[in-house]
């Protein structure tokens, strides 16, 4: 009895930390995003602007694509 008790122990408690693990990480990517939001094109004109370009819709469609095309790599 005490083999099948430790087994079940065994298994309840991966369980549990499977569980607690996924919510866990959930909860810390949530608050990440909040503080640091994903690049958006509203981002890349003021980057742009700062630099002193001039940022047409074309220029920041090609750095949006860029950013793009760098996540998948």
């Amino acid at each position: 009895m005490n083999l099948g008790l430790a087994i079940i122990l065994i298994i309840a408690a991966l369980l549990i930390g499977l569980i607690g693990g996924f919510y866990g990480a959930r909860a810390y990517m949530k608050k990440y995003f909040q503080e640091n939001p994903p690049i958006n094109q509203d981002m890349i004109v003021a980057m742009m602007s700062q630099m002193g370009q001039k940022p047409s819709a074309k220029k920041v469609n090609q750095v949006m694509n860029m950013m793009k095309h760098q996540q998948k790599n």
